[in-house]
């Protein structure tokens, strides 16, 4: 994956789960710092469709 789909909240939401799950990163902080994103930006776009990042989990809920 070359890039985060911001503009797909349910692509979003599966492709950060996936990472997390599957990949190499520890957490979403590891994630927007490879794409370059704004953790801000994530947590806005998630919120915005009722979503949140579960530190706790390590997945989006």
């Amino acid at each position: 994956m070359d890039h985060l789909p911001l503009n797909d909240i349910p692509m979003l939401v599966s492709s950060i789960n996936f990472l997390l799950r599957d990949e190499e990163f520890d957490n979403l902080d590891q994630i927007c710092d490879c794409y370059g994103v704004e953790r801000g930006e994530i947590d806005r776009i998630l919120a915005s469709a009722g979503f949140a990042y579960s530190e706790t989990l390590n997945k989006i809920r």
